[in-house]
């Protein structure tokens, strides 16, 4: 079985143990010194790095939330000037406002080889053709995907999202053995081949990656069974890195964690109290080798357990649980992290009132598929039918431009969403995933 970094991979516990020591003191140091927001914090509670004498000694420094990235915005978090920022990428906010992530050069080293291990776990070499069906842009999934390929020295189509047609297309052609894209998108494009006749046996494929979005053990068989592949799952989140924290080896029984570059944690997500191993918690990450935007207990949001057994793969690191659900009310579809709050506020901005209305996801196909169901209120039914339909266009339009993804959008009869108490629960999830 091939590892990418067996030095780092496969270290005994206390040689981690003692190298994320080192490295976190470090990490200390450098936010204290470049961050005011931690320098702030840090004084406050009269914390310094000396005090940092054990690993344990973590739970004595407050955690990094989504908010404090939002204060900071947009590049108040940086510990480096923007003169030796290379990289700048962002995720989506839920007012509109990205939270933006830097990169020096060694970082994008960094992460070309931390993302590197996880492909190389999933089984790719440098003899493969890596499709990447991930958008292309601010995110950071396409280019982390891009980056670990081309150092491993597989050959990689930036294909980007979209144009199924042309993506199978170009998998016939070109023989594409490596496909990462969410697994959603797996589906769709497993659908449209089962439609147009294109028999998975012909092609080359061999391994999927796959991210961005909750999938469960029964979706990978699917996916597994209809392209022909192994699925693999790998974890990250723009604001610690983006892909590169986790994944999957050929075992397929939990996400290795590359601890030489994070600190994982579980807390009780109500309480913030530190849980012992193997017990479900929310994810808290620390970044020790990132320079221009270190992380330090860092409130992911996801759901997730840790398992610090030795892998049969070899690999010593330990495996988080795939995650499934999240501590908070963000919703996840077709990768795109979106708010409730952020499809109310855009919704109330068109109707300048506030409309009873519900959320419902569905799967459609292969593809997550959101609506928003809106109950006509005396406002909207005064409306003529014509200017109905440019009310619910300039909803969509809305939607789109404060939360990035696109939604249906339908009128209904007053009261006709279902209460229970005389409360509309306002997020309906029916995926089965």
């Amino acid at each position: 079985m091939v590892i990418w970094d067996e030095k780092n991979e496969c270290m005994s516990r206390d040689e981690i143990e003692q190298l994320q020591l080192e490295r976190f003191q470090a990490v200390m140091n450098r936010v204290h010194k470049n961050v005011v927001h931690y320098r702030k914090t840090f004084d406050k509670l009269d914390i310094i790095a000396e005090d940092i004498r054990s690993l344990s000694d973590l739970e004595k420094i407050p955690f990094t939330t989504k908010e404090d990235l939002r204060d900071n915005y947009p590049y108040g978090m940086f510990a480096v000037p923007l003169r030796e920022v290379v990289r700048i990428h962002s995720s989506s906010g839920t007012t509109g406002k990205p939270i933006v992530v830097g990169y020096t050069k060694n970082d994008i080293r960094m992460w070309s080889n931390l993302v590197a291990r996880l492909m190389t776990a999933a089984g790719v070499t440098r003899d493969d053709l890596v499709q990447i069906a991930f958008g292309y842009g601010i995110f950071t999934g396409a280019f982390g995907m891009h980056y670990g390929a081309e150092a491993i020295g597989a050959s990689v189509i930036p294909m980007s999202t979209g144009n199924t047609e042309k993506q199978i297309m170009i998998m016939q052609d070109y023989k594409t053995t490596v496909l990462v894209s969410t697994p959603g998108y797996a589906l769709a494009l497993a659908q449209r081949m089962e439609e147009v006749g294109v028999n998975p046996n012909a092609l080359s494929l061999k391994v999927g990656l796959f991210g961005g979005e909750p999938w469960s053990e029964k979706m990978r068989a699917e996916i597994e069974r209809r392209l022909m592949l192994s699925a693999t799952d790998n974890y990250g989140l723009s604001e610690v890195i983006g892909p590169g924290v986790a994944g999957e080896c050929s075992c397929k029984n939990g996400l290795h964690i590359y601890e030489d570059a994070f600190i994982p944690e579980i807390i009780d997500p109500e309480t913030g109290k530190k849980l012992s191993p193997g017990a479900e918690g929310e994810l808290v990450l620390t970044t020790l080798t990132k320079e221009a935007f270190p992380m330090v207990r860092y409130r992911t949001g996801d759901i997730t357990s840790l398992n610090y057994a030795k892998c049969d793969c070899g690999r010593t690191l330990v495996r988080m649980q795939k995650v499934m659900r999240r501590s908070d009310d963000m919703l996840i579809i077709r990768g795109v992290n979106v708010f409730p709050a952020q499809i109310e506020e855009a919704l109330f901005s068109v109707a300048e009132e506030k409309p009873p209305y519900q959320l419902i996801i569905e799967r459609k196909g292969a593809m997550d598929n959101l609506e928003v169901v809106v109950e006509v209120t005396d406002k909207i039914f005064s409306l003529e039918l014509q200017k109905q339909r440019s009310f619910v266009e300039t909803v969509k339009k809305r939607i789109n431009t404060q939360a990035g993804i696109n939604v249906d959008v339908k009128l209904v009869e007053a009261r006709s969403i279902p209460r229970h108490d005389g409360k509309i629960t306002k997020v309906v999830d029916k995926r089965q995933i």
